[in-house]
């Protein structure tokens, strides 16, 4: 159902799956099998994971409300054990966000990998245009990792400078793209073919590689970034493509971007979603008046009292 109805990816049908065969773990030391289990068990259940990450309980709570809302609704469950339990209150820490700066910083390094001489030049070329185009398009689209990796070949074609991505729930978006970013598409292209599988003569991926998957990997990209961030003097532990995506909605948001602009960008099903952008913003001004404002900082507010004594 999660597959076929909600159209869930494949990462959040294999965490639903190990939540599920962790619950049923847990049952099997309680006696009740999964299908009977009632709602006792499950707020014991969800009590065991308080040595865990809120986000963490949370979110195995949810996986157990999917699953036996579906039982209900189906007719194989006459309850729902699940819906008197509260979900644990979710810390919203504000997420990692990158400055313009970085940005810029980022860009220039991934750049001078083009520029500088090489031993096998079509090769070393190919890896680092294609490495710009990645740092691009992550910081012009604020694509999900999982977005761009899969990102298919004919969804750069031009569309009046947006990008076709589609997102969870298989849902479709147009991510408009910069003139940097268009550029930087246009001269990966053109050595794109360097990164085919061996004996394959096309690929539908825009970033294809000789992975089992036939693209790149997340992994792969988020070491790809890792080691751009120590080319960039930045610290490796600042820089994922989530951090990227952060980078993206928080410096629109502090440029002037509604939130429902944003939202759409990003995908977000649920504007709360996007909102915290609004306080990352927000704590970045304040950051700004506390280092920029005299009257802000300590020695200018101690020599005027002094002054005023």
């Amino acid at each position: 159902m999660m597959s076929a109805e909600r159209g869930a990816s494949q990462n959040t049908l294999a965490a639903y799956r190990r939540d599920l065969v962790d619950f049923a773990g847990a049952l099997a030391r309680m006696g009740p099998g999964l299908r009977s289990a009632s709602g006792a068990e499950v707020k014991r259940y969800i009590a065991s994971l308080s040595g865990m990450a809120r986000a963490t309980q949370a979110r195995r709570l949810s996986t157990l409300r999917q699953f036996f809302g579906f039982l209900y609704a189906e007719g194989i469950r006459a309850d729902d054990p699940t819906s008197t339990i509260e979900a644990p209150r979710r810390e919203r820490p504000l997420p990692k966000v990158l400055s313009r700066k970085d940005i810029e910083a980022l860009i220039a390094a991934a750049r001078e990998g083009v520029a500088a001489p090489k031993g096998n030049k079509n090769r070393q070329d190919a890896d680092a245009l294609r490495l710009v185009c990645i740092l691009e398009l992550f910081y012009a689209s604020g694509m999900r990792v999982s977005e761009l990796a899969t990102l298919p070949l004919a969804a750069a074609n031009n569309r009046d400078g947006f990008l076709l991505v589609r997102g969870k729930g298989q849902k479709e978006r147009l991510a408009p793209l910069n003139t940097g970013a268009r550029a930087a598409i246009r001269d990966y292209l053109k050595l794109r073919d360097t990164f085919l599988p061996s004996g394959a003569k096309a690929s539908k991926y825009l970033f294809p590689s000789r992975s089992a998957e036939g693209h790149l990997t997340r992994r792969r990209l988020h070491q790809m970034l890792k080691e751009l961030a120590l080319k960039a003097n930045i610290d490796p532990d600042k820089l994922s493509p989530h951090v990227l995506r952060h980078a993206f909605a928080t410096h629109l948001v502090e440029g002037g971007a509604d939130l429902r602009s944003v939202q759409t960008m990003l995908g977000h099903a649920d504007i709360a979603t996007t909102q915290i952008y609004t306080h990352v913003a927000s704590e970045r001004l304040r950051e700004v008046v506390r280092a920029a404002h005299p009257l802000a900082k300590p020695d200018r507010r101690s020599q005027a009292d002094t002054e005023d004594s």
